[in-house]
């Protein structure tokens, strides 16, 4: 009691409001963790494009692809592997598949496999992925790249109820650097990579 008037007595919330503050501060939660993707390889493929005798450009591409990515948008950081089986290799031309898998080219049977492994992302403030630094390693040798997101965005599929990520991404490397210098110079030594991903929120 004041002056004879009695103080107002605090209301509490209602339960919708305090379930609904309960869920937002989950979801807030949710986001700020590490969030792990696993590759779809029905959508994931990398092509890889050479200008050949200064003319028209030569293009293949490998895949399906296997691999996983985790995405801490609150940290600004992430983690990104790519498994590429190279006797997977197709430019739609079969004597030319055959010739790039010998042991001068890919080498498909010494190194069956090459990665793409970055363990630097780049995000804008919208949380997107702008970009990805890392190492592909081929024939046996590790080289730095760096790969530009062209486009990114996260969806929630109607077919699986979930989060789906993706985008497309452009980088270059110096394929002599691998030691693959057949038709040098009149196939270029710089091959244009375009990798399109999409992949799955894990739980």
């Amino acid at each position: 009691m004041t002056g004879g008037r009695r103080l107002p007595v605090a209301r509490r919330p209602p339960a919708a409001l305090v379930a609904g503050a309960v869920a937002l501060a989950a979801a807030a939660a949710a986001q700020a963790e590490p969030v792990r993707y696993r590759f779809d390889p029905t959508h994931t493929f990398v092509t890889f494009e050479v200008l050949h005798f200064g003319t028209s450009t030569l293009r293949g591409r490998f895949g399906p692809l296997q691999g996983d990515a985790t995405l801490d948008r609150a940290q600004r950081s992430g983690r990104v592997q790519v498994t590429i089986d190279t006797a997977s290799v197709n430019t739609g031309v079969p004597v030319l598949d055959a010739r790039l898998k010998e042991p001068d080219m890919l080498a498909v049977q010494a190194h069956p496999q090459a990665w793409l492994v970055a363990d630097r992302i780049e995000f804008d403030d919208a949380g997107r992925v702008t970009g990805l630094r890392g190492e592909l390693t081929l024939r046996g040798t590790s080289h730095a790249l760096e790969l530009k997101a062209l486009r990114f965005n996260c969806y929630t599929s109607p077919l699986l109820r979930v989060e789906v990520c993706g985008g497309d991404f452009e980088g270059r490397f110096v394929r002599s650097a691998a030691g693959i210098t057949h038709s040098l110079p009149f196939v270029s030594d710089t091959v244009r990579l375009l990798v399109q991903v999409e992949a799955v929120r894990q739980p």
